[in-house]
C-alpha cells in the first residue's frame, strides 16, 4: 500500500515538472506578418550625435540612403532576386563618396585604397568575396562574379583583379578613388602617430556599407563592401569580406551585414553567430541580434552593429554605438531612414 502511494506521488511530481517546463518555454502568441519582400541597408555605425553634421550633409546622407534602398526595393517588387537587389543597392552606395566603400574608400598608410566586399545567397549558401583590390569600381559586383563564376569563395589582390578583367568588371585608375576628405583623415591619423586615431577621429563612422534582402520567392541574401580602416598597414583585411563575420545569409534564419571594428567581428563570427542563435536556440531576430551585439560583442571589446533581416521580412538594426546610417523598405510601402540611436530603426 505504501509502495503504491509512493509510486503515485512520483508520477504526480513528474507530471507537475513537465507542466512547469511547458509553461516556461517561450511561446509566440502571434505569428509575425509575412512580407512579400523587404530590404534594409546600413552605411556604417559609429559615435554620431545630432548636430555633428551640417544640415546639408545630413540631408545628403539620408537622400543617398533613401535612393539606394528605394532602388533595391523596386527591384524586389519587379520580381528580381535578393542577390541582385543586394548587389545593385550596394553599387549605388559604392559610387557615393559619402561612404567608406568604392569611390569614398579610406586610405591605407601607404596612401592607396584597398577595397573588400562579400555577398552570400541564403538559398544555396553559395558566397563570393574579394579583398585588397585597388582598381575595381564596384567590388560587390566582383564578389558576385566570384560566387557565380568561380570555384572559390574569396580572391584577393592582383589575382582578384585578373579575374575581374576576365569577367569584364569595370576597372578604374587609382585617382578615381581619391577624395580630399578621406586623404585628410589619413594625414590626421599619421600626425597623431596612433593606430587607434582613425577609430576615434570625428569623421570616422565605420562607413562600411551593407545590404540584406528578402525576395518574392522567400530567399534571403546579404552583402557588405568597405574600404577598410584609415591608416591600415601590412595589407590588413577586416571582417567585411569574411563570410560569417561581415556577411551571412541562410533562408532558414536570416541575412546579416556587419559594420564596426572588424577584428572583433571576425573573432566573434558575428554574422553567423546571429543565425546560429536563431537556429539552435530558437531566438527571434531581435533577441539574437541584441544578444550578439549588446552582450557578446561588447564582452570582446568590439564596437559596431549589424543590419539583419529574417525570412518574414522583419528587420533589426542593432548597434552598440550612438548611431548607424540605415534604411529599410518593404512591400507595404514602409520606408524608414535613420542615423542616430533614438527612434530606432528610423528617424526620418
Amino acid at each position: 500500500m505504501r509502495f503504491s502511494l509512493w509510486i503515485g506521488m512520483v508520477i504526480l511530481m513528474f507530471i507537475s515538472c513537465q507542466s512547469d517546463q511547458k509553461e516556461t518555454q517561450p511561446t509566440s502568441s502571434t505569428q509575425p506578418e509575412q512580407h512579400e519582400y523587404a530590404i534594409a541597408i546600413h552605411g556604417g555605425a559609429g559615435y554620431m550625435k545630432p548636430g555633428m553634421f551640417s544640415d546639408s550633409l545630413e540631408k545628403a546622407y539620408k537622400a543617398k540612403l533613401k535612393e539606394a534602398v528605394t532602388h533595391g526595393n523596386q527591384r524586389l517588387a519587379d520580381g528580381e532576386t535578393a542577390v541582385t537587389a543586394v548587389k545593385e543597392t550596394l553599387m549605388i552606395l559604392e559610387d557615393s563618396p559619402l561612404f567608406n566603400a568604392g569611390k569614398g574608400a579610406v586610405f591605407t598608410h601607404e596612401e592607396t585604397n584597398e577595397l573588400d566586399a562579400s555577398i552570400m545567397d541564403g538559398k544555396t549558401l553559395n558566397a563570393g568575396a574579394v579583398a585588397g583590390v585597388k582598381h575595381v569600381k564596384n567590388p560587390i559586383s566582383l564578389a558576385e562574379q566570384v560566387m557565380l563564376n568561380s570555384k572559390h569563395v574569396m580572391l584577393s589582390g592582383k589575382g582578384a583583379e585578373q579575374f575581374a578583367e576576365q569577367q569584364n568588371i569595370e576597372m578604374k585608375d587609382a585617382d578615381y578613388f581619391f577624395t580630399e576628405k578621406r586623404f585628410q583623415s589619413l594625414q590626421n591619423a599619421k600626425s597623431a602617430d596612433k593606430e587607434q586615431a582613425s577609430l576615434l577621429s570625428e569623421d570616422h563612422k565605420f562607413g562600411t556599407v551593407g545590404c540584406v534582402a528578402l525576395d518574392q520567392k522567400g530567399h534571403l541574401a546579404a552583402g557588405t563592401s568597405t574600404g577598410g580602416m584609415t591608416n591600415k598597414k601590412f595589407g590588413r583585411i577586416g571582417d567585411s569580406p569574411i563570410i560569417g563575420a561581415g556577411s551571412y545569409a541562410n533562408d532558414k534564419t536570416c541575412a546579416v551585414s556587419s559594420t564596426g571594428h572588424g577584428e572583433y567581428f571576425i573573432r566573434g563570427v558575428v554574422a553567423y553567430d546571429i543565425s546560429a542563435m536563431m537556429e539552435y536556440r530558437s531566438l527571434d531576430l531581435a533577441d539574437a541580434t541584441q544578444k550578439v551585439i549588446q552582450e557578446k560583442l561588447k564582452e570582446l571589446g568590439g564596437d559596431g552593429g549589424v543590419v539583419a533581416l529574417d525570412h518574414y521580412g522583419d528587420v533589426s538594426f542593432e548597434f552598440n554605438t550612438s548611431g548607424m546610417f540605415r534604411a529599410y523598405a518593404n512591400d507595404q510601402d514602409e520606408l524608414e531612414v535613420g542615423i542616430y540611436q533614438n527612434n530606432n530603426p528610423g528617424d526620418q
